[in-house]
């Protein structure tokens, strides 16, 4: 078998009609994986369920009835689970701590954090159940940095990281490996301001080693890695894909 091969394994990407959801997803898939697609949106959901040939199942993961209908639903379609990747994720309203909006708060925790907690009860079992397996739970750099602007989000993917930790101790036993993936600034829709934004991109190229951003693709290969073989040893790791920001002091 290949380090990276995923033949017959069932996949679930939460958060995976676009962007980095949907890089994973194609990158699983490209290995063999059986792939479910799922986001809130129905419409995006069968489209991208098309264009991958897939099963597709709409899930608001703020909902718990609908991560249990999401979970049961791969389960009665693929008769099992193997991989779970926990992307699904907003980024909330940008400001101080001293001036959130509670509300705004409440809503990012719930989609990032809790959500997160809640699919890993249902679906790690599942996994354990198939003599093991991968969950992949996608947080961020903001999470290992100090930020002025970037408040609940940032709380949100810390707690996503220590989750991975805990949940790797809680499920090593039964052989499922529960890792956090940490991606810096990767080229996406989502980033595209700003990477248009001069001021910005001088600063933080300066304090990321290899000058440029990242691309989908390059999350997706860290993905695949943690839901491989390859990385059968790797549990309660937080990878951080960032082009070296994390560590340079600017220089």
């Amino acid at each position: 078998m290949s380090l990276f091969d995923l033949t017959g394994k069932v996949a679930l990407v939460t958060g995976s009609t676009r962007g980095i959801g949907l890089a994973i997803a194609r990158a699983l898939q490209a290995q063999g994986a059986q792939v479910v697609i799922s986001s809130e949106d129905a419409a995006d959901c069968a489209r991208v369920g098309r264009d991958l040939g897939t099963l597709a199942i709409p899930a608001d993961v703020a909902d718990d009835t609908q991560l249990t209908a999401l979970v049961d639903g791969t389960i009665a379609h693929h008769g099992g689970l193997d991989i779970l990747v926990c992307n699904a994720g907003i980024t909330g309203q940008a400001g101080p701590f001293a001036t959130i909006d509670m509300a705004d708060y409440a809503r990012v925790m719930a989609i990032n954090l809790r959500s997160q907690v809640v699919l890993c009860n249902l679906a790690l079992p599942h996994i354990a159940q198939r003599g093991g397996g991968s969950a992949i739970l996608i947080a961020s750099l903001s999470g290992l940095r100090g930020n002025g602007a970037i408040n609940a989000y940032a709380l949100a993917k810390a707690g996503v990281a220590q989750l991975a930790r805990n949940l790797a101790v809680e499920w090593g036993p039964r052989a499922v490996r529960v890792n956090a993936l940490s991606p810096g600034l990767i080229r996406t829709e989502l980033s595209a301001p700003l990477l248009a934004n001069k001021g910005f991109m001088a600063r933080r190229m300066q304090m990321t080693p290899l000058r440029r951003p990242g691309e989908m693709a390059e999350v997706a290969g860290a993905a695949v890695f943690l839901a491989s073989p390859a990385g059968g040893f790797v549990t309660g790791h937080n990878l951080v894909v960032d082009g070296g920001t994390l560590i340079t002091d600017g220089s």
